[in-house]
């Protein structure tokens, strides 16, 4: 086609032509002109174009795509059909786009310019809509700094200049309504930036993906899912989940089962394997690795593209709500790692959205994140904080899920994070806080709480920045939890010593008590510990590998008598020996070896007496649930503490972190009683040397330890005892 413009086109068709004219409606589509009315049609696909009903022709702009119609008001309907032929005679018929007026109230304009849409995904992206009677999609997205943006997909050749879209005055939102269009075509947006070039993006709102490499955006149907969890999501609105246990299973979804010939599973195929494998570990919530829309998958979904959209790797939107809803009926929460502190630099997506730094800061030192070569939201732009809002309320409120796990929380706080001076910009006060993102996190979990009772949001913040899990009004970030990461580095560390050496290092042990009740912890052993040469929590163990299974089964009775939330990364369950790998799945075979199926029984065990001794969990957040027994033997590195319910009712955990046999060693119990031992993580169903105490011992009137009682017990070697107090037969 000669694309030379007529001599006598004006300055706003020549721009439509040019593909770069900000407002196509000034020009195409229907315009009265007294008694008469002109149409005028850009169709760079046609040959020839009619007018359906009175079929009068359209008549070619000489050397361009531009067909135009004069004719009489009432042969030109408002909402113009047309009919027109390809250069391979093919014949289509459509509604022109161009006839129906804005299809986004103004209201909803004003409520994402001021950042306070939270349903802002329902006007962004693209939507099955109807206008006047027509059904079609609506596409919206924001823009700001674009000088030209246009719908492309496979509904028209992906051709920029095809379906230039309007904006909406100084709100930066462009949009189009194209009739005829359904659910399931192919979608991006073209911009022409300021520069002239031309920027070819994914929609931030999409729904749906197509599976990478491909990165097209698909237009997904309004969501008619009918869900089954009515008495789950009932149940949540009105739990206390600060005295109920949790006990988090991590799982990475592409990487814990996969079909023979390595193919992903369905969402679907997925639910019930996975639902049917907490249930027998007695976890109460599973914990995803981000399932939002991803291309890397060496990032394990921590670089997002996708921020309303479940990873295509494993099916549709609506396989996914088929997931959430099949665990809510087998009694499992789901929690999503969410990912707000950055997002990856792809030149699909949304870096320099608009041919600037749109959702980013332009200066790099504050833009940038070194360590992970990825890009930092600007949080103190009212439309980027929406579209994070709106995110998190998206995943709590159409998907169901139970909670928000935020990730590198501590790299959103500190301005100066993982820079050194002269890379980074003090606040207005002169400080290292990132005050915009502090706004914003504060703002989240106001909302979350708000508008989605008995959701959580955890932190994965590793800095002592004070108040994480404190409500907002006090002064707090309003996380409902913290990940634990002291303690975690602590343990490990301590259980990573030799045991010959253990009692120089007794204090990674005890420290954590100083600053146990200053948040609501989570205590975890996540991915993160698991791979970059770490090696599995198994092979961090010392000694041969009797000792290396008993010092596991050890930790992990440690972890689950102390005080908070558990998790647990998947494979850590039964003992996976090497490092976690992405690319295949879990090492499953290894259950078919007696040292981690007595692994496994053991977790499955903890789970069970977690969530049923309420001394465990009822006030593991409040300091009346712990007291120590005996802290300070370091020499024989024992520890020995008590655990509370809220009627004061105790256990005994006693803890053994050497391989030495202990016999007749006394501690002091509060109540008189034979101390029933409930839990030996060296018994022989565990795979250890069945080395105990007969079902428990009965105490004396004997003190000890600054309590009023005490019992002679046996402790096994790496070993940890779990001990329940029952009243004395009198007869």
């Amino acid at each position: 086609m000669n694309t030379r413009p007529a001599p006598l086109l004006t300055e706003a068709l020549i721009r439509v032509i040019e593909a770069r004219h900000h407002d196509p409606f000034e020009v195409l589509g229907r315009h009265p002109e007294g008694d008469r009315v002109i149409l005028r049609v850009f169709l760079p696909q046609a040959e020839r174009v009619w007018l359906e009903g009175p079929g009068l022709p359209l008549e070619r702009i000489p050397y361009t795509d531009l067909f135009v119609l004069e004719a009489v008001a009432g042969q030109v309907p408002e909402r113009c059909r047309l009919r027109w032929q390809d250069k391979d005679g093919n014949e289509h018929h459509r509604h022109d786009p161009y006839c129906f007026p804005p299809q986004i109230p103004d209201f909803d304009l004003h409520l994402l310019g001021e950042g306070r849409h939270w349903d802002a995904h329902r006007v962004l992206g693209a939507h099955a809509h109807e206008a006047d009677g027509i059904a079609g999609v609506r596409f919206a997205v924001w823009a700001p700094n674009a000088e030209r943006v246009s719908v492309i997909g496979d509904f028209n050749a992906w051709d920029g200049r095809a379906h230039p879209m309007r904006l909406r005055g100084g709100s930066g939102i462009w949009e189009l309504f194209i009739p005829g269009l359904t659910a399931g075509c192919l979608y991006k947006f073209e911009l022409r930036a300021r520069n002239g070039h031309t920027l070819v993006k994914v929609d931030p709102y999409a729904r749906h993906f197509q599976v990478r490499p491909e990165s097209a955006c698909i237009v997904e149907p309004e969501p008619r899912y009918d869900w089954g969890d009515g008495a789950w999501m009932k149940a949540r609105r009105e739990a206390d989940w600060r005295h109920r246990p949790m006990s988090i299973y991590e799982v990475h979804l592409g990487s814990w089962r996969r079909h023979g010939d390595g193919a992903f599973l369905n969402y679907r195929e997925i639910a019930p394997l996975l639902a049917a494998h907490v249930e027998r570990q007695g976890f109460t919530h599973v914990e995803l690795l981000p399932v939002t829309e991803h291309p890397l998958d060496a990032s394990w979904g921590y670089q997002t593209t996708g921020y309303f959209a479940p990873t295509s790797r494993f099916g549709s939107p609506d396989d996914f709500r088929w997931f959430v809803d099949h665990l809510h009926q087998r009694g499992i929460g789901v929690i999503l790692d969410w990912v707000p502190a950055h997002f990856p630099r792809d030149a699909f997506a949304l870096a320099r959205f608009d041919g600037t730094a749109l959702y980013e800061h332009e200066d790099p030192r504050k833009g940038e994140h070194r360590d992970w070569g990825t890009l930092i939201f600007n949080y103190g732009r009212n439309e980027v904080r929406n579209f994070l809002l709106a995110s998190a309320l998206y995943w709590l409120g159409e998907m169901h899920l139970d909670g928000l796990r935020v990730d590198a929380v501590a790299s959103m706080l500190y301005l100066d994070y993982s820079r050194e001076p002269g890379e980074w910009i003090p606040n207005r006060f002169g400080g290292r806080e990132n005050l915009e993102a502090v706004d914003f996190l504060r703002q989240m979990n106001e909302l979350t709480h708000e508008r989605h009772p008995g959701t959580v949001t955890i932190a994965e913040e590793s800095t002592a920045w004070p108040q994480v899990s404190r409500p907002t009004y006090l002064g707090g970030l309003g996380f409902s939890m913290k990940w634990n990461m002291g303690w975690m580095h602590d343990t490990l560390n301590y259980m990573g010593q030799d045991p010959i050496h253990r009692h120089f290092h007794h204090d990674l042990l005890t420290f954590g008590l100083l600053y146990l009740y200053s948040e609501n912890f989570v205590l975890p052993f996540s991915h993160d510990e698991v791979v970059h040469g770490k090696r599995s929590l198994l092979g961090r163990m010392p000694g041969d590998a009797w000792q290396r299974f008993a010092n596991l089964r050890l930790l992990y009775t440690y972890m689950f008598t102390y005080p908070g939330k558990k998790l647990l990364f998947m494979g850590q369950e039964f003992a996976q020996g090497r490092e976690w790998d992405f690319a295949g799945e879990l090492d499953w075979y290894l259950l078919e070896r007696p040292q981690h199926q007595g692994v496994q029984r053991l977790v499955g065990d903890l789970n069970r007496i977690y969530r049923e001794r309420p001394e465990l969990h009822r006030i593991e957040f409040e300091g009346e649930g712990f007291a120590w027994i005996d802290c300070h033997d370091a020499a024989q590195s024992v520890l020995s503490f008590l655990r509370r319910d809220q009627e004061g009712h105790p256990l005994v955990v006693v803890l053994n972190f050497t391989p030495v046999p202990r016999a007749h060693y006394r501690i002091g119990v509060p109540v008189p009683g034979f101390y029933r031992e409930i839990l030996n993580s060296d018994a022989e169903c565990y795979g250890g040397s069945n080395l105990g105490n007969a079902g428990g011992a009965t105490s004396e009137a004997r003190p000890w330890m600054d309590l009023g009682h005490s019992i002679e017990i046996t402790l096994p070697p790496l070993a940890g005892l779990v001990l329940v107090p029952e009243p004395l037969d009198d007869t």
